[in-house]
């Protein structure tokens, strides 16, 4: 299989081929969508004068509104480096998730998407604009971002690590230590059989506790995402290297990580202690796995669990 269709990242963590191409694509009818539907919600980007109608997170009730903070300069890089020490790391405060073209060593990496979840706020971090000095800015604390997803102290929460750690190894060098899979939790929590894992919209669709307009809005950000950078609803992934990037992927990196907090206490309460050193282990052998010359990054053989 050609290296195009190898791309990994929320799209087949969802077991579904994805593209992507410039907002300017979307219907009107579409558009007015989304636009109703944030209609009450509040949202507004970080420090930003973005139009009225842009989604960055779920307002989760009626005061507290959710903010991201598109990062494009090193220098906005050490700010963030700093704000995510000294977090709490019981529950995880640090939810992480990447976009590319071809997320793996053969593609490179777009958006570094990062939650924290005790400030409610959001991050992206351009790396497509930014390469290798995204990682390397030390803060005013004498760490980098590399530090940080490097220290096993500080624990960080993906959903299906493998791609990820296989391409930040594979151009920047990073060894991931700290991590916490949600697919494997979910997999060890799941009643029944354990041979196949899930897909993240599957997750939060069926175990992210919602109201009824958060889901609306979460099914119509995740549709106009899909028809932007879905190769069979005539996307490219390459949407996720166009700058300014559209305002609806923004949209979509933001919800990517938004909900994984909520799937994280779910799991992590069912969680028993035998069950949780297995899935440490698990997520272990599947970073090492990922950081190896011989990891495959594509095939039927994702869909399988550890145990």
């Amino acid at each position: 299989m050609s290296s195009s269709n190898r791309y990994v990242s929320a799209s087949q963590k969802d077991s579904t081929t994805m593209s992507a191409k410039p907002s300017s694509s979307l219907t009107s009818n579409t558009s007015a969508r989304l636009s109703e539907l944030q209609q009450g919600l509040g949202y507004k980007q970080a420090g930003g004068s973005g139009p009225a109608a842009l989604i960055s997170g779920l307002k989760v009730n009626v005061d507290e509104v959710s903010t991201f903070s598109f990062i494009r300069d090193v220098d906005d890089v050490s700010t963030v480096v700093n704000t995510l020490l000294g977090l709490p790391v019981s529950p995880p405060s640090i939810y992480v998730d990447l976009e590319g073209v071809n997320l793996s060593r053969q593609g490179t990496i777009s958006i570094l998407q990062i939650y924290v979840a005790p400030l409610d706020q959001t991050y992206l971090i351009d790396v497509h604009t930014m390469g290798e000095r995204a990682f390397s800015m030390i803060g005013s604390s004498g760490v980098s971002l590399k530090d940080i997803l490097e220290l096993a102290t500080i624990p960080k929460v993906f959903f299906d690590v493998r791609n990820d750690a296989d391409a930040l190894f594979s151009h920047f060098g990073i060894r991931l230590l700290g991590v916490k899979d949600l697919q494997l939790m979910e997999l060890a929590t799941r009643f029944g059989g354990k041979t196949f894992v899930r897909g993240l919209a599957k997750c939060i669709e069926y175990d992210a506790p919602m109201t009824k307009q958060e889901k609306r809005v979460w099914k119509a950000v995740k549709e106009i995402g899909l028809k932007l950078f879905d190769p069979q609803l005539g996307g490219s992934y390459e949407v996720f290297n166009q700058r300014p990037l559209p305002v609806d992927i923004q949209n979509y990196c933001v919800q990517d990580v938004r909900f994984l907090p909520k799937l994280w206490e779910l799991y992590n309460s069912k969680l028993t202690r035998d069950w949780a050193a297995r899935v440490d282990k698990a997520v272990i052998n599947r970073v090492r796995e990922a950081q190896s010359a011989t990891y495959q990054g594509h095939g039927p053989h994702k869909a399988l669990g550890p145990w």
